[in-house]
């Protein structure tokens, strides 16, 4: 599977109001629904600075602030649950393979969506080809249920689905895919109201009804979105708060400012590494720091036909002299760790295969592999990132990365950077020597880090192509034993260290600042990076 682009990637921290405390409920009291066994409860709060939710809709978008939203407003036949990284049923009764190329699910009795209307193998159907037919440029019908065409849209889809009776769903795959049951964890695959949803384009944001265990009762673009406990949910994880108001901030200094003084609960993404190393030394003020797993991951991309990363040796030189202690470290005060794999470590198969090949840090050996490729050291290079898209760590980090390099004799750094939306632009027209990325997962499964990067040249456009990487690929979509998918991507996970189109330099814990009385933030951070409001408590 081919991907151009990826709308994870373009989650922008844009600009957001603060809004009172008071808002839509957040200071009042609530009854029951679904928490607390009736006792009053006062809204949860959740300060985030991930603003740019696309749409609510499933079919038109792709980024982390729209899926979190979803995820606690829609159903899907199976999703992850907390603290797991394997599908389990949700809408679904039983799911499985009848055979490498069919899939079958029976629907749970007596589903509702929150307006009261009953939820059916239809409406599964319904959701499934509205997001094919929409073919949204922001959406995920080519990225996770298709192969990508001209303009990114989808060209081929991966399966048909029929539904023969209100209990009962089949999914016919083009190809066997083991990777199909992971793939409608994903947030596009929420079952939207067949008489609710549009079949041709996408429903506006206040309009939306869904499941799943919250309903939106308000929402307001890079502002807040305000939920109620759905009364109507079916599923086996109940609400354990009735309201919970999220409130999207412009600036990091302004969400830690809200946590201390307890305007907000929780503050989830993205305060800097500095600001939370302050605030662990704030538990006197109601405040404390949790973590836990998380699979989001940066990296280098090289354009493998620009020089001088168009030779090999150059792009393993640099991988002999990054230095990921530094930035774990110095940059980011331990709240993240050095990654060695695009596979991050918690899923199936990870290896270190860059540490495997390029051990400690070696300047020696760099310079050598300079020699061979027939250049001089220093070699000059441009290096870009985006200076607000991945938080306001990002610029530090890139300086850490330019000293380090500067300091070794092989390489002179230029730095460079543009916003997001330009910045996306001109990777995609190659432009650029070598630049910075970073991934969250679609799903916990590790070919969601490997096809998207290496197949005929990844998501974005660096021109890689290795025809055994990509078969190897291919094999592993289809076979469904884990015991025999572990060596192959262990092999894939080899080759990509020798060739080094892309240098994997970090891998995020999931971080948090909560208020006292607050519970359950660690729950939901596992390999899935699935943010669930349903699992927190607030006494």
């Amino acid at each position: 599977m081919q991907r151009r682009r990826k709308a994870t990637e373009f989650v922008a921290v844009a600009g957001a109001l603060m809004l009172a405390a008071a808002a839509c409920g957040g200071g009042g009291g609530a009854k029951g629904g679904g928490g607390g066994g009736g006792s009053a409860k006062k809204a949860l709060v959740i300060g985030t600075t991930d603003a740019g939710v696309t749409t609510v809709d499933p079919a038109g978008s792709y980024d982390l602030p729209s899926s979190t939203v979803q995820y606690n407003i829609f159903q899907l036949l199976v999703k992850i649950p907390a603290g797991g990284n394997k599908p389990v049923p949700d809408a679904a009764q039983t799911c499985d393979f009848t055979d490498p190329k069919t899939y079958k699910c029976t629907m749970k009795d007596g589903l509702k969506f929150s307006n009261g209307n009953p939820l059916t193998a239809l409406d599964v159907k319904f959701s499934y080809d509205r997001l094919i037919k929409i073919n949204d440029p922001n959406g995920t019908a080519s990225a996770i249920y298709g192969t990508a065409g001209e303009g990114g849209k989808v060209a081929d889809p991966e399966a048909t689905v029929e539904a023969p009776d209100p209990k009962t769903v089949i999914f016919h795959l083009k190809a066997p895919d083991a990777t199909w049951p992971v793939k409608l964890t994903y947030a596009a695959a929420g079952i939207v109201d067949h008489t609710v949803f549009p079949a041709d384009k996408k429903l506006e944001d206040s309009k939306v009804v869904g499941s799943g265990p919250y309903k939106l009762t308000k929402f307001q673009k890079d502002q807040q979105a305000v939920f109620e406990a759905n009364p109507n949910y079916a599923g086996d994880t109940k609400p354990k708060v009735p309201n919970v108001i999220v409130r999207y901030y412009k600036q990091s200094s302004a969400l830690k400012l809200a946590i201390e003084q307890g305007e907000v609960d929780v503050a989830y993404r993205n305060l800097s590494p500095t600001e939370f190393k302050a605030l662990q030394g704030e538990s006197n003020k109601g405040v404390s720091v949790v973590s836990g797993n998380g699979t989001e991951i940066r990296y280098l991309v090289f354009n493998v036909k620009k020089a001088p990363f168009d030779k090999k040796e150059v792009r393993q030189a640099l991988a002999h002299v990054i230095n990921r202690d530094d930035i774990a470290n110095n940059i980011y005060n331990g709240t993240v760790q050095p990654l060695y794999s695009l596979v991050p470590q918690g899923l199936d198969g990870h290896t270190e295969a860059f540490k495997d090949q390029y051990g400690t840090p070696d300047p020696a050996k760099a310079k050598a592999l300079i020699q061979q490729a027939g250049l001089k050291t220093p070699v000059p290079i441009t290096m870009w990132y985006s200076p607000t898209h991945y938080g306001p760590a990002t610029a530090d980090e890139l300086n850490q990365i330019k000293r380090t390099l500067d300091a070794s004799g092989v390489f002179s750094v230029t730095l460079k950077n543009t916003e997001w939306e330009q910045y996306q632009e001109q990777y995609d027209k190659q432009v650029f020597q070598v630049f910075q990325l970073g991934w969250f997962p679609d799903y916990p499964d590790p070919d969601d880090y490997l096809s998207p990067f290496l197949v005929k040249g990844g998501f974005f456009n660096q021109n890689y192509d290795n025809a055994a990487t990509d078969k190897m690929i291919g094999q592993e979509q289809k076979e469904t034993d884990l015991q025999k998918r572990v060596p192959m991507f262990e092999q894939i996970q080899k080759t990509t260290a020798e060739d080094v189109p892309v240098l994997p330099l970090w891998q995020g814990k999931q971080v948090a600042a909560v208020r006292t009385g607050v519970t359950g933030v660690q729950t939901t951070f596992d390999p899935s990076f699935t943010f669930r409001f349903y699992v927190i408590d607030k006494q």
